[in-house]
């Protein structure tokens, strides 16, 4: 009984439907053409059913499992219907309504990191063509969101000198607070050495004056001779050598003289001029020898004799 019931009420409930069905009108289809139509509301409502179709094929494009050739046709028709869209919007301009294109707030082209990206035309299907979700991953599409790798140019040498300032040279060293106590303690270690050495060459000297006697210094027995001679020879020493050099010198030459060791040529010795005529005949022959036949040189030689040149 119930069962006869049920289907009673589900031929009822039919029944009900297709009348309902038969009062309403027939379904629309949206026009090929944005500039067929005529009514403003139709035009916005036209839009707003293909803004609700390309939001149910964005959030079907993200599912990465598709596969490859679903992608890509999801992904046309996703940009076919952006097309769309802008005709209809630039229609209900046409008709006095809205301007969208002013408003709207499309969503830009990014990369998988998120990053916005100007991709005017990378496929070559039209203007604006755009890759949403797992779109971007397909292979020949992750390529043109990579970013090309930063060519560093070269500077030039007016580059270079542009940047150098006082600092290259040092002046700012003393500015950094580190290098002043450093230098500090070492110039006052430095200063007082100094001073203790000036100290001591001065002793020194006082004590050498008092035992210097009619010019001489007093050194035998004396006390402190070595730091003496160091002192009072200091700064002079090649003063001192060279002047024993002379002196060697004078010496040697007096006792050549004093022996009558002097050179006579007891053979006529040729002059500068001779000399260097011969020089020049050893280096023609050299390179006669070296550049020339046998067979030339003899009849260089018969030429010579034939024109009575001798040299």
């Amino acid at each position: 009984m119930a069962r006869n019931e049920e289907k009673a009420q589900s031929m009822l409930n039919r029944f009900i439907t297709m009348k309902q069905e038969e009062k309403r009108k027939p379904r629309e289809r949206r026009p090929y053409l944005a500039s067929e139509c005529r009514d403003l509301a139709d035009a916005e409502r036209w839009r707003s059913e293909i803004l609700r179709e390309i939001g149910a094929k964005v959030a079907e494009i993200q599912n990465e499992g598709l596969g490859e050739h679903r992608l890509r046709d999801l992904n046309d028709e996703i940009n076919k219907l952006l097309r769309e869209r802008g005709h209809w919007e630039r229609r209900i301009v046409e008709l006095g309504g809205r301007d969208y294109s002013r408003s709207s707030n499309a969503p830009l082209m990014t990369d998988l990191d998120g990053n916005i990206v100007a991709v005017p035309n990378p496929s070559g299907r039209g203007p604006g063509y755009r890759y949403f979700g797992a779109a971007r991953k397909l292979p020949g599409v992750r390529e043109l969101f990579d970013k090309p790798p930063e060519v560093r140019k070269r500077r030039t040498r007016y580059e270079i000198h542009k940047r150098i300032n006082a600092g290259y040279y040092g002046y700012y060293d003393d500015e950094d607070g580190v290098l002043e106590p450093l230098e500090a303690t070492a110039e006052k270690r430095m200063r007082k050495e100094v001073v203790e050495e000036w100290h001591r060459v001065e002793q020194v000297r006082r004590e050498a004056m008092k035992g210097v006697v009619s010019g001489e210094v007093v050194t035998a027995g004396g006390r402190g001779g070595e730091a003496v001679k160091e002192v009072l020879f200091e700064g002079v020493e090649e003063e001192v050598e060279e002047e024993k050099k002379r002196e060697e010198e004078m010496k040697e030459r007096e006792k050549v003289k004093e022996a009558g060791m002097e050179f006579i040529a007891h053979v006529p010795l040729p002059d500068e001029k001779e000399i260097a005529r011969m020089v020049l005949e050893s280096k023609k022959k050299e390179l006669l020898s070296k550049y020339a036949s046998d067979t030339l040189q003899v009849e260089q030689e018969e030429a010579k004799e034939m024109l009575n040149v001798r040299r």
